[in-house]
C-alpha cells in the first residue's frame, strides 16, 4: 500500500486532512486566544504574495491605500439598521479603558467608556463618516480607497484560514456621483477578483449575484465568486457589494451636483481575506501536503545538495550555488525565479519531504554523480519525479516548466468542477444528489447543482434540512423558462446550489 505524508487522507477524513496539511506545511497554528491563529512565515509569505498581486491590481484600476481605526463607536453601527442586525452577534465590544489592581491581586477593568467601541468587523460605517467630511461637491468624487487590515468577528466554530475570530483582509470602499458609476465599480472589482483567482491561484470560479437572503447586510446587491473545493463544497472566495445610497444616507455622504442640487453619494465595498490561503490549499493539495501554483509560491525552486562524504562538500556546494545564481536570473511571469538553496544540516530525505509538504513547485537534488554528468535530478510537485535533466536545459526552461504547471493546475481544478456539476430538474434528484451514497463518504459527495428556483420560505426550509445553500445566480447563465425544483412554480431564474463552508 502506498504511504502518504498526510494522515488521514482526503477520502478518510477530509476536515482532519485539511488541518494536518496546515500543520505539515507549517502554515499556521492555533493561538492562545480562542478562535484565533498564528500565521507562520511560510503561510504569511503566501498571504504577502497574494497581497502584492492584488495591491498592484487595485492600484492599476485607480484605487489608493489608506488606513482607518480599529475601533468603531457603537452609535455608528446603529445608524444602518440592517447592517447592525447582520453583524450584531459577531461583534467584540470594548467597554473599559484602564486596568487596576484588584482586591485579590489580579487586574480589573476600571475606567468605563462613555460609549462602547466595536472592534472592527467591517468598516463601512467609520469610513463613511470620513467620506461625509471629505465630500462636498461632485468634484470630490469618485473616492476609491482600499485598506489592508485585520477584522474581528466573534465566531464560535472556527477553522484555520477559513473562519477565525480574527483574520486579515483588504476592504475597498468607494463613493460615486451616479448609480451607473457605482454599479460599474462593483462589477469591475468582481472581475479583478476572478482574474486573480483564476490566473494566480489557478482556481476556477463562477461569477454570480447573491440572492436577497444571502446579501451583505445593508447592500442593494452582492456579487460573488464561488469556487469548488476538492470535497465538492463551495467556498465564497470574494465579494463585491453595491450599497446604493443606504450607507451614504445613514452617514450623510452628500454632495452638490452640477446643477446645484444636493445628492447622496452612491457607494460600494468589496473584499477578500486570508480565507484565500485555505481556498488555495483545498483546491490543489494532495495526500502528501500542499501543492502551490507557481505564481503565488514563496519559492519556485528548491535545491537540495546531496553530500554523503566530506570530500564532496566543497564541489557540490559550489555547483549548487552557481546553479542558484543562474536560476535566480531567469524570469517567470513579471518576476525573477525565486530559488531556495537548502543548506541546512538535516538529512536529505527529511528536507525533501518538507519541501513536498510545503508545496514548492520544483525540487532538484544535486550530488557528486550529477556534477560529473552536469545534470540535476528534478521533481515537480504536481506530477512527482521527472528524473535527470541537463543543467543548462533546466535553467533555460525553468520559466516554461513553471508556466505549464500553473496552467495544468488550473485545468485540473476546472475539470474537477465540471465532473461534479449537474443540471437538476426535480426535487427527488436534488435530494439524492446531496445525500451521500454507500460509495461516498459523509464529507465528499454532491457538487454544484444548477437548478431553476424561486425565492420562497418553502425553498429555504428544504435547503436547511439538506444543509445546502444557494451559492449564486450566475451572471453568464441565460434566462430559460422552467419550473422551480422545489415549488413547481414557473420561473426563468437559475442558481448554483451546493454545500458550503
Amino acid at each position: 500500500m502506498a504511504k502518504n505524508a498526510i494522515s488521514p487522507t482526503r477520502q478518510e477524513d477530509y476536515p482532519e486532512w485539511y488541518q494536518q496539511v496546515i500543520r505539515a506545511a507549517d502554515l499556521a497554528e492555533v493561538s492562545p486566544v480562542r478562535g484565533c491563529m498564528v500565521i507562520k512565515p511560510w503561510g504569511y509569505s503566501l498571504w504577502e504574495n497574494m497581497q502584492g498581486v492584488l495591491d498592484r491590481m487595485f492600484k492599476a484600476t485607480g484605487h489608493e491605500n489608506a488606513y482607518f481605526p480599529l475601533f468603531i463607536p457603537m452609535s455608528f453601527l446603529e445608524k444602518e439598521a440592517e447592517h447592525v442586525e447582520g453583524f450584531a452577534k459577531e461583534c467584540a465590544v470594548v467597554t473599559h479603558h484602564r486596568l487596576e489592581p484588584g482586591p485579590d491581586g489580579g487586574l480589573v477593568p476600571a475606567g468605563k467608556l462613555e460609549e462602547p467601541l466595536i472592534v472592527r468587523p467591517t468598516s463601512e460605517t467609520i469610513i463613511g463618516s470620513m467620506y461625509a467630511k471629505w465630500v462636498q461637491s461632485y468634484r470630490d468624487l469618485p473616492i476609491k480607497i482600499n485598506q489592508w487590515a485585520n477584522v474581528v468577528r466573534w465566531e464560535m466554530r472556527t477553522r484555520m484560514f477559513l473562519r477565525t475570530a480574527e483574520f486579515l483582509w483588504q476592504e475597498g470602499h468607494t463613493a460615486h456621483a451616479t448609480e451607473e458609476e457605482a454599479l460599474e465599480e462593483t462589477r469591475l472589482m468582481l472581475d479583478v477578483y476572478a482574474d486573480f483567482a483564476e490566473n494566480y491561484m489557478a482556481m476556477p470560479v463562477i461569477k454570480g449575484e447573491k440572492t436577497a437572503g444571502e446579501r451583505f447586510p445593508g447592500a442593494v446587491s452582492t456579487l460573488t465568486i464561488e469556487a469548488m473545493m476538492q470535497d465538492r463544497k463551495a467556498l465564497q472566495a470574494g465579494t463585491s457589494h453595491f450599497l446604493g445610497q443606504n450607507f451614504s444616507r445613514a452617514q450623510e455622504i452628500k454632495f452638490q451636483d452640477q446643477s446645484g442640487g444636493e445628492q447622496f453619494a452612491w457607494t460600494t465595498s468589496w473584499g477578500v481575506s486570508t480565507r484565500l490561503v485555505g481556498a488555495l490549499l483545498m483546491t490543489h493539495s494532495d495526500d502528501d501536503g500542499m501543492v502551490l501554483p507557481p505564481r503565488l509560491a514563496p519559492k519556485h525552486v528548491v535545491i537540495n545538495p546531496i553530500i554523503r562524504k566530506d570530500e564532496d562538500r566543497v564541489a557540490v556546494t559550489e555547483y549548487c550555488e552557481t546553479l542558484r545564481q543562474e536560476l535566480s536570473e531567469q524570469r517567470f511571469g513579471e518576476n525573477c525565479v525565486e530559488v531556495w538553496l537548502d543548506n541546512r544540516d538535516l538529512r536529505s530525505q527529511d528536507k525533501k519531504w518538507q519541501h513536498i509538504k510545503r508545496g514548492v513547485p520544483l525540487a532538484v537534488e544535486v550530488g557528486p554523480r550529477d556534477l560529473r554528468e552536469d545534470k540535476v535530478f528534478l521533481s515537480q510537485r504536481d506530477i512527482g519525479k521527472v528524473g535527470g535533466v541537463d543543467r543548462q536545459e533546466f535553467v533555460a526552461t525553468v520559466g516554461q516548466r513553471l508556466t505549464k504547471m500553473q496552467d495544468d493546475l488550473f485545468q485540473r481544478a476546472k475539470q474537477m468542477r465540471e465532473d461534479h456539476s449537474v443540471d437538476i430538474e426535480n426535487l427527488n434528484d436534488f435530494k439524492e444528489y446531496f445525500t451521500p451514497s454507500h460509495e461516498e463518504t459523509s464529507e465528499i459527495h454532491g457538487g454544484f447543482a444548477r437548478c431553476h428556483f424561486g425565492e420562497d420560505p418553502e425553498v429555504d426550509e428544504i435547503l436547511k434540512q439538506l444543509k445546502v445553500t444557494i451559492r449564486c445566480i450566475p451572471l453568464d447563465l441565460p434566462e430559460v423558462a422552467g419550473s422551480c425544483v422545489f415549488t413547481g412554480q414557473k420561473t426563468k431564474q437559475q442558481a448554483i446550489f451546493a454545500k458550503s463552508y
